[in-house]
């Protein structure tokens, strides 16, 4: 994912419903039904593994894949984004679960989980109407390309330990990483199981070179539960998933749960979880939206996400999320909208009414060779790559990034992420490109770095100012203003603030202006202004600001400036001669 398609947005929906799906191209159709096949085929494995990380009974992963997946194909914006059961909110959920005493795999730790989707689902409609969902927008594109190869590299670490069919213990995911290593070193390794790993990379990675076309994970799948029926691989120490429940889910809330005394003790835990959704979510479906030169909106997708979670709550399962290990499911088996995604929970409801028997044989080996790929394929080397080519301080931030994701998690990883963002967002702002403007013989404007004395006219100079003016940049402001001014040759008379980049001017920065205008008018030298936005000029009135500098002194144009500069000023008439006295 390092470069981002070119093409115009997808033309939305007028209401806020069916983003995701409308408008349908035909053509697209047959590859979505196919990427939605292999998203199922997939995702069911995987979301019975997040929930023994849940402690919840197998059966509710596959709850996660149902009425969720369907409100937010209907309420949600993103194309790309696949809700369901997750690593990071599962181990979340668990951890909170277990400290209210509650006992995994009982009928009060399911109800309380759907307590916590329930109040997940309030918190963030609750995020909709107080319009939270800017808080995407603080997710620079370098932190973005880190998160997902942090996440890759997560998902494929944690995954070794099923291939070579050996224990990983417990602990973090580098602790996990380094018992299977010491277990494979000790010769530990199932063999079997290692042979059906690698035939599944083989068949996978094989046919993807044959054609991109072939759904390569689909084949591997359904092949693997037909040798493991047929050849006992379970015999040759093999393990396979076993029994599963079959059946729809019930529709209700959670019984017995829904006490005051519940919501406050499960508050905090769903604020985490808010707060994993929100920016796991947002992170994942703008990192496509940018792949694919498409478009999402982050306050509709917080009602998607919402209703999802409600849905979830009400249906016997746990909090969902924006998985990015689905999404890159669906997008390596070229499905581009959420078509895919209702395929596979209709396949879902399929295989809750007949298909759990011959699912029980899937080999666990096979889960991890596909989730491995799939870990692989998040890490984004060649976006590391340029981002370390152009911006080498960027590198370090999305490095960092992916580097908490893998030691310490995904949660942290994503505040660590928005806190970043924010971050480089307030470095760039404070630390703008300012520049001296020339303006050539044809009209052409060119710009200088602030040290190099550039002049319109002798005694004129323009300097631009590249950013809103506010309490952080204010200092830096009135520095080189006043810089500018100093370091003048011959002195200036007039020194223009070329406003365009200025779009906003808070409390300190008109305090700014106010002294530089006072220090200026000490020295003998004019400040105007051009260029200037309506809303700043509106701000300017309202600081008293236009007062101070002049209404005269505001010009449309750096053109004007220098015209009203070359102006000869006007001659003041001598004084007539005192009258003769008599």
């Amino acid at each position: 994912m390092s470069t981002s398609a070119t093409k115009a947005p997808v033309k939305r929906s007028p209401l806020p419903i069916f983003q995701g799906i409308l408008p349908i191209d035909p053509a697209r159709v047959p590859i979505d039904v196919i990427a939605g096949a292999t998203l199922a085929a997939l995702a069911i494995p995987e979301v019975m593994g997040y929930t023994k990380i849940a402690g919840m009974p197998v059966v509710t992963g596959l709850y996660t894949l149902l009425l969720p997946v369907l409100m937010f194909a209907i309420l949600g914006s993103s194309r790309h984004l696949v809700v369901g059961a997750d690593s990071a909110t599962a181990a979340i959920l668990a951890t909170g679960l277990v400290a209210t005493g509650a006992v995994a795999g009982t009928p009060e730790y399911t109800a309380l989980a759907g307590l916590a989707a329930l109040m997940c689902g309030v918190v963030l409609l609750l995020a909709r109407v107080l319009r939270l969902g800017f808080i995407a927008n603080f997710l620079s594109r370098s932190v973005l390309i880190g998160f997902l190869t942090g996440v890759g590299i997560q998902v494929a670490m944690g995954q070794v330990a099923g291939m070579f069919g050996v224990s990983d213990g417990s602990g973090t995911t580098l602790e996990k990483f380094a018992n299977t290593l010491r277990a494979i070193a000790a010769g530990d390794t199932s063999y079997a199981t290692l042979a059906v790993s690698v035939a599944v990379l083989a068949t996978i990675i094989g046919l993807g070179y044959v054609n991109k076309k072939i759904p390569g994970a689909l084949i591997a799948v359904v092949g693997s539960i037909a040798l493991s029926y047929f050849l006992d691989l379970a015999a040759d120490g093999v393990t396979t998933l076993g029994p599963i429940q079959g059946g729809l889910p019930q529709i209700g809330l959670p019984q017995d749960v829904i006490t005051w005394d519940n919501i406050v003790t499960l508050l905090p835990m769903v604020i985490s979880l808010f707060v994993v959704i929100l920016a796991q979510s947002a992170a994942t479906s703008r990192a496509y939206a940018i792949k694919y030169g498409d478009s999402f909106e982050e306050n509709v997708d917080l009602v998607g996400l919402g209703v999802a979670s409600l849905s979830a709550g009400v249906s016997g399962t746990f909090p969902v999320n924006g998985s990015p290990t689905k999404t890159e499911m669906v997008d390596s088996a070229g499905g581009r909208s959420q078509i895919a995604q209702l395929t596979a929970g209709a396949i879902v409801v399929v295989v809750l009414l007949f298909l759990t028997g011959p699912l029980s044989y899937m080999p666990n080996a096979v889960l991890a060779s596909v989730v491995f790929l799939i870990g692989v394929r998040l890490i984004d080397y060649l976006g590391m790559n340029d981002i370390y080519r152009v911006r080498p301080g960027e590198f370090v931030v999305a490095a960092l990034t992916a580097a908490t994701v893998v030691v310490i998690g995904v949660e942290q990883g994503i505040i660590l992420a928005i806190v970043l963002s924010i971050v480089l967002h307030m470095q760039h702002s404070y630390r703008p490109t300012d520049r001296l403007v020339g303006l050539t013989a044809n009209g052409q404007r060119t710009f200088s770095p602030l040290d190099s004395n550039t002049q319109v006219r002798p005694g004129l100079a323009f300097y631009r100012f590249g950013a809103s003016l506010y309490y952080a940049n204010a200092t830096r402001f009135t520095s080189e203003v006043l810089d500018v001014a100093t370091n003048a040759d011959p002195p200036l008379r007039w020194l223009c603030l070329a406003s365009s980049s200025m779009g906003d001017v808070d409390y300190s920065g008109a305090d700014a202006i106010r002294a530089v205008v006072e220090e200026l008018t000490g020295r003998g030298v004019t400040l105007v202004l051009c260029d200037v936005d309506p809303e700043v000029r509106r701000l300017l009135d309202a600081y008293g600001l236009t007062e101070k500098i002049g209404a005269a002194n505001i010009y449309a144009s750096p053109e004007d400036v220098v015209e009203a500069f070359d102006r000869p000023a006007p001659q003041t008439p001598p004084s007539p001669a005192p009258a003769p006295t008599a």
